[in-house]
């Protein structure tokens, strides 16, 4: 797991498109990584939703948001387009990134053998550092986004 104030890990993930995205390509700017079980859920979907239209609270403080999921990057595609998500939804799908960040839920659901993110946020400021670490072990609890808008703020 990781701490606060140390390098994030540089995982390499892919985007909606199928193209290779490292978190390292976020330095420069406050980012926030907002991991999530399952796209198309109902607390997922709340959650993504909820970071969308917010986003211009994040824009005007030049910060970037990404949620990363386990799921493939053609069912982030579906599920970025089916809720007009206007920022990056990235592929977890070897699950690297999860077991790097500490956040890897295993037999989730029930379902033996099965890996999915624990619902967790991290703010990195522009060099990649941890600043802030929110983790979850319940799916069911969302983050206080207004807790995240002000640490995000603190950091620029």
């Amino acid at each position: 797991m990781v701490d606060l104030n140390t390098q994030a890990p540089d995982v390499q993930l892919v985007d909606t498109d199928m193209k290779p995205v490292k978190i390292s390509d976020f330095r420069g700017k406050v980012t926030v990584l907002a991991f999530y079980p399952g796209a198309f859920t109902s607390v997922c979907t709340k959650e993504m939703c909820t970071f969308r239209d917010n986003m211009s609270k994040f824009n005007s403080l030049n910060a970037a948001v990404v949620g990363i999921s386990v799921d493939p990057p053609f069912s982030n595609s579906a599920f970025k387009k089916s809720n007009n998500l206007n920022f990056p939804i990235l592929s977890d799908y070897n699950r690297e990134a999860v077991k790097l960040y500490g956040v890897a839920a295993e037999n989730f659901a029930g379902l033996k053998g099965y890996t999915a993110a624990k619902r967790s946020v991290f703010i990195l400021d522009k060099q990649g550092i941890i600043r802030y670490k929110w983790v979850s072990d319940d799916p069911r609890v969302e983050p206080n986004y207004e807790e995240i808008a002000n640490q995000v703020a603190k950091l620029q």
